[in-house]
């Protein structure tokens, strides 16, 4: 078996915080589970709201939670209905007074937990696994992230037998404990079973101390050196599927031997490709080259 070490977890204290944060005392145990049961309960509760973490603080007589999400209009609600229904369910829940904090996530592509649910979303929509990977991975990157590895593992495309796929592209030291590593775990429930998505993205390498309180340890983008600057060339611009790749892409506008209209490279199969098949290359074997007929 596989020992892995948990990458949040394993950089607990250097330059991540905890998402739980009180003395726990004599009743530890039940704290636990009760923030267990708000976890839970947020979760399902606000399913379509992107919410990527809660981070739990306590009093003597008051919880605060923090709630991480991508789409704070949605968790708010109409002139702050929602959030005021929520907290007065989290009352009876908790029999306790409860503060809700909203923390609005800038940029949801560098965040692993969406990443994760938004490939498993995917998923359960029937779109083909590898597409769902690549495209995750291609907007990661293109958001300026360091590196980003995508695990799917189960019956990919409904096959009778359960098997393990990824893909990686850039930096992923997890060894190394400065690196700013974010993880998650998400599962599509398919009608052929579960699938389970793995994601692992890096920010970049924090130097110096961090302060480690809850709502900032890794909740804002990554400091430190090498991240890929934003706007910077991404997956999609190297041969990829995406229009005006550099290098091949197959959509057009790509200047190199793109297999769609306008690519300047050798080879084109359409209109205005040097050396392609049709009216208008050079060499081509249609009228119009300068080469055979």
């Amino acid at each position: 078996m596989g020992q892995k070490a948990h990458p949040i977890g394993n950089r607990l204290g250097i330059i991540r915080g905890w998402d739980s944060n009180w003395f726990g005392g004599n009743n530890y145990s039940d704290k636990l589970v009760e923030d267990e049961k708000i976890r839970k309960y947020l979760s399902a509760r606000i399913a379509k709201g992107g919410v990527s973490k809660v981070v739990i603080e306590r009093t003597l007589k008051r919880i605060t939670v923090t709630i991480h999400t991508a789409r704070p209009g949605i968790v708010i609600g109409k002139g702050g209905t929602e959030v005021d229904k929520i907290k007065e369910e989290l009352k009876k829940l908790t029999k306790k007074d409860v503060q809700i904090n909203i923390f609005e996530i800038k940029r949801p592509e560098l965040d692993a937990q969406l990443v994760a649910e938004g490939i498993a979303k995917q998923l359960e929509a029937r779109i083909s696994f590898r597409r769902a990977m690549k495209t995750s991975i291609a907007s990661t990157m293109r958001m300026g992230a360091e590196g980003i590895k995508v695990m799917t593992s189960g019956r990919l495309g409904g096959a009778e037998m359960a098997r393990s796929e990824q893909y990686k592209e850039g930096r992923i030291p997890l060894h190394t404990f400065r690196a700013d590593i974010d993880y998650a775990l998400a599962e599509a429930l398919t009608t052929y079973g579960k699938i389970g998505v793995k994601v692992w993205i890096c920010k970049g390498e924090v130097y110096g101390k961090r302060d480690l309180s809850p709502n900032i340890g890794g909740a804002t983008s990554a400091s430190g050196k090498g991240g890929r600057p934003e706007g910077a060339a991404a997956f999609g611009d190297r041969g990829g599927d995406r229009r005006g790749g550099d290098r091949g892409g197959d959509r057009r506008g790509g200047p190199g031997g793109g297999d769609r209209r306008g690519g300047q490279g050798g080879g084109g199969n359409r209109p205005g490709g040097q050396g392609g098949n049709r009216p208008g290359g050079q060499g081509g074997n249609r009228p119009g080259g300068p080469g055979k007929r």
